[in-house]
């Protein structure tokens, strides 16, 4: 029996917060064996990005062509891809294999929090036009929708609600539009899949550790995607067993393509929520108040104490 997998196709963050190291983080919390596709070498850590290297189309081609050679896949999780190129090469590559990829969720890096754009025009275009049909999840915050969509900046959940569905007739057939760039007490992100439209609530949580949120995320609902794959293929005995350990959203699964799709979402932003209160309490900057510290990856994983006890958080 071999482990869920899924593989990430993104930038790097050497300070580990975000990129795939924040992605592979996250697959091994959650019990799923991560596999790489390096876009760009970046120079970053938690007080911003200071030089970006990007890998051209055939150095990310051919990294794909090793995993896909080699390792089935559950899951995929795309990140930021550099250039035109780029998009087109791994819309290229997703198209003339479709279905070894397992089920692709899609992070679309387009827009910083400060507002400066993050992807060229011509990239934007490919990842509209040629991804987004290819891909079964996209997770684009507001200012990033708002962009695919060439509209204005959701103001309000009705508009989130429509501006999900609007997006979902570009391709992808689950849509998470990420409400977090309001500042209510509560964050609402509007779900939109194949049985109807979902908004799901959380605390928010009032912390300056919020580098490679949209990573982990992103990253957490492709470990579920991966995990709900892999027990399927072991039958309904191991569906109930995790069903067990998926949040509110674990009486779904099973139910149909919509309640997995549910589950899965909801487990990655459950695993983000305690991510973010286990990163409000890290202290590893020289100047935390200059940056945006990480989230929590290992809040999954049992730590050893002073004096040699064994906790889980």
């Amino acid at each position: 029996m071999r482990p869920p997998t899924a593989l990430t196709i993104a930038g790097s963050d050497p300070s580990g917060g975000a990129g795939f190291q924040a992605d592979l983080k996250t697959f091994t919390a959650l019990g799923v064996y991560g596999t790489t596709a390096i876009t760009a070498v970046i120079a970053q850590n938690t007080r911003g990005v200071q030089s970006v290297t990007p890998m051209t189309a055939e150095d990310v081609q051919s990294q794909l062509t090793s995993v896909l050679d080699d390792i089935p896949l559950d899951a995929t999780k795309l990140g930021m891809l550099t250039s035109a190129e780029v998009v087109a090469a791994v819309a290229e590559t997703m198209a003339a294999r479709a279905g070894q990829f397992g089920t692709v969720v899609l992070d679309p890096v387009m827009v910083a929090t400060s507002g400066d754009e993050l992807l060229p025009r011509q990239a934007a275009q490919n990842l509209r036009e040629l991804l987004l049909p290819l891909v079964h999840v996209i997770t684009p915050n507001l200012p990033e929708a708002a962009k695919l969509l060439d509209a204005e900046v959701a103001p309000d959940v009705e508009t989130m609600q429509e501006q999900a569905v609007r997006l979902q007739q570009l391709g992808p057939a689950v849509v998470v539009l990420k409400g977090g760039h309001h500042d209510d007490d509560e964050v609402f992100d509007v779900v939109a899949h194949p049985g109807g439209v979902d908004l799901l609530r959380a605390e928010r949580v009032r912390t300056r550790a919020t580098h490679g949120t949209g990573c982990t995320l992103s990253a957490a609902i492709a470990a579920q995607y991966a995990r709900i794959a892999m027990v399927r293929s072991a039958g309904p005995d191991a569906l109930g067993a995790l069903a067990a350990t998926m949040d509110a959203s674990h009486e779904r699964i099973g139910e149909s393509e919509a309640g997995d799709d549910l589950a899965a979402v909801g487990a990655g932003r459950d695993f983000l929520q305690r991510a973010l209160i286990g990163g409000a309490a890290y202290d590893l900057s020289f100047a935390p108040e200059q940056g945006h510290g990480p989230v929590d990856h290992l809040v999954t994983v049992a730590r050893r104490e002073p004096g040699g006890h064994t906790a889980s958080a």
